[in-house]
This record gives C-alpha cells, sequence and structure tokens, in this order.
C-alpha cells in the first residue's frame, strides 16, 4: 500500500497502460481519477472499483482543451480533496512516413501528446505543490529516444515530453515536486492487435528480454516514481524496454 492516502490523476487512463496503471495505483491504496475521452469505458472500470469499495471516479475530459483541463482539475480537488499526483499517460499514434505525413496527422499527434500534457501539467501544477510532496510523471517512449520509421510526428512529441519534464524537474523541485519519465519499449497493449504478427516478432527480436512487455511493467515503474521510496529521484528517464534501448 506504498500509495496509502494519495490521489493520482491518470490520463489516458480507461484503455491500455493506463487502465493497467489504475489498477496498480487502487491495489497500492491510492485513490484514483481517470481522464479519457472514452467514456464508456471510463465510466465502465471505475464501477468497476466502486462496486469494490475504492475510491475511484471517472471524468470525461479531452486533455487538448485548456479550459476542460482547468475545469476537472479543480473538480478532482472539490471531490478528493487534494492531489499529489499526475500521470501524463493519454498519447495517440497517426503513423506516416516524411512523404506522406499529412498537416492533419501531425497536429492530431502534438495536440495530445506534447500540449494535452502541457494543458494537464500546467492546470494541476498548483494542487501538487499544495500536497507538499507532489508528483509529476510522464509517458515518453523509446522513439523519443532513438527516432523510429515513419514516426516524425510521435517521435517530436515523446522527445518533446523528455525537456518539458526536465524543466519542471527545476522548477518544481524546489516546491517539493518531483518531475520524471517513463520511457516503454516495445508494449503489448491492444493498439499492437493491429499489427502484422511478422512486424511483432521484429519487435522482439530487437529486445535483448526476447519479448514485449505489458502494460503492469509500465504501470509498476509509475508506481514505484510515485511512491516515497523515489522521493530523491527528479529529472530523470527511465527506459522501461527489456534493453531494447541498448
Amino acid at each position: 500500500m506504498r500509495l496509502k492516502g494519495k490521489t493520482a490523476i491518470i490520463t489516458g487512463g480507461a484503455n491500455g497502460i493506463g487502465k493497467a496503471t489504475v489498477e496498480k495505483f487502487v491495489n497500492e491504496g491510492a485513490a484514483v481519477a481517470i481522464w479519457d475521452i472514452s467514456a464508456d469505458k471510463g465510466q465502465a472500470l471505475a464501477d468497476h472499483y466502486v462496486s469494490k469499495n475504492k475510491q475511484v471516479r471517472f471524468y470525461a475530459v479531452d486533455t487538448t482543451d485548456p479550459d476542460a483541463v482547468t475545469r476537472a482539475a479543480a473538480k478532482v480537488a472539490e471531490d478528493f480533496g487534494s492531489i499529489h499526483i499526475l500521470i501524463n499517460n493519454a498519447g495517440i499514434t497517426r503513423d506516416a512516413t516524411m512523404k506522406k505525413i499529412t498537416q492533419e496527422q501531425w497536429d492530431q499527434v502534438i495536440a495530445v501528446n506534447l500540449s494535452g500534457v502541457f494543458h494537464c501539467t500546467k492546470a494541476l501544477g498548483p494542487y501538487l505543490i499544495e500536497s507538499g510532496a507532489g508528483r509529476i510523471l510522464t509517458a515518453s517512449s523509446i522513439v523519443g529516444l532513438t527516432g523510429n520509421f515513419g514516426q516524425t510526428n510521435y517521435a517530436a512529441t515523446k522527445a518533446g515530453v523528455i525537456g518539458m519534464s526536465n524543466v519542471w524537474a527545476r522548477e518544481y523541485g524546489p516546491k517539493g515536486v518531483t518531475s520524471n519519465i517513463v520511457a516503454p519499449g516495445f508494449i503489448a497493449t491492444e493498439m499492437m492487435e493491429t499489427i502484422p504478427e511478422k512486424v511483432l516478432d521484429s519487435f522482439r527480436d530487437r529486445t535483448p528480454l526476447g519479448r514485449m512487455g505489458t502494460p503492469a511493467e509500465i504501470a509498476n515503474a509509475y508506481a514505484f516514481l510515485a511512491s516515497d521510496e523515489a522521493a530523491f529521484i527528479n529529472g530523470a528517464t527511465l527506459s522501461v524496454d527489456g534493453g531494447v534501448i541498448l
């Protein structure tokens, strides 16, 4: 119960890594606010935990809308009393080579993966400071460190959030708030189900451990960095990738 007494906001919490993070944080004793645009899935997930007498609520939030984010932050503070942890997990892909990528594909990924992270952190910053020991945790990717064919937009955002997180480590650190990055490798989420098996095999071959990671393994990293055990970790990028970055 490393997170007992803490309230966490998890963006993109209705699916994949976000959903696994909700489960991990609930099991660690945290109260959880799920932010997502998938209202049906998000509410169903919250209802599941409420039925087990857990403190979980769903909020339909479009993180690309700064006004909506500000309102949602205030509502979470009202509902839970305080906010200790922000998990900037929401993200999308719109892959295409530079020759084929459209302005719309570029704008969509930038809006969610980069601007959305900015909006959430700006809105939640004062609440995290007020909590006395806040945590900002942001999802990057190995793609943000190495690049990847056909992912100019995605790589730009995942490199960008590393830069932003490092700035926040400097700005918020003196106020008692840490800011860190988790950079997953190839993770077996629902998104991977549409990818041909031969491509998935190539992902496994590129990973020294010989397999893809699980959403739960990323959630474990989030939980550690959110806990008091990680109180002196600030401005770090933790690669959770089975060694593929080597």
